[in-house]
């Protein structure tokens, strides 16, 4: 195997230790992840169509990766500044507020799609 290769396999190996640790110690991307696996159900038993499908990935996936790089960011200041610091919780603040702008035009869009179809079947 050439090195280049071990080395693409190598990074893919740290993209999926990521993934297990912010699985395993975040309860928010937890939510994230249920809310997305429900909204995949439920678009699929609506039958959206496929551009509504792209939007509705294209939101998880912001709102996945939004999440990922707020708990970056977290940790790289409490490894930073391990003591409260107004700065730090300013910068901590921001993130959090990047994943709640991202959370919330997945909402708007998730409902754009899906409440029309919920309403026409009832």
């Amino acid at each position: 195997m050439s090195s280049s290769l071990k080395k693409i396999l190598r990074s893919f190996q740290y993209a999926f230790n990521g993934m297990r640790e912010v699985v395993r110690s975040e309860l928010n991307f937890r939510i994230h992840l249920a809310a997305a696996v429900l909204i995949v159900l439920v678009c699929a038993l609506l039958g959206v169509s496929k551009m509504e499908w792209l939007l509705i990935i294209a939101c998880i996936s912001i709102v996945m990766a939004m999440e990922l790089i707020n708990t970056a960011i977290e940790k790289l200041c409490d490894f930073v500044a391990p003591e409260k610091r107004p700065a730090i919780k300013i910068i901590k603040d921001l993130s959090a507020a990047a994943v709640l702008v991202a959370a919330i035009g997945a909402l708007v869009v998730g409902l754009i799609i899906v409440l029309p179809k919920i309403i026409a079947l009832l």
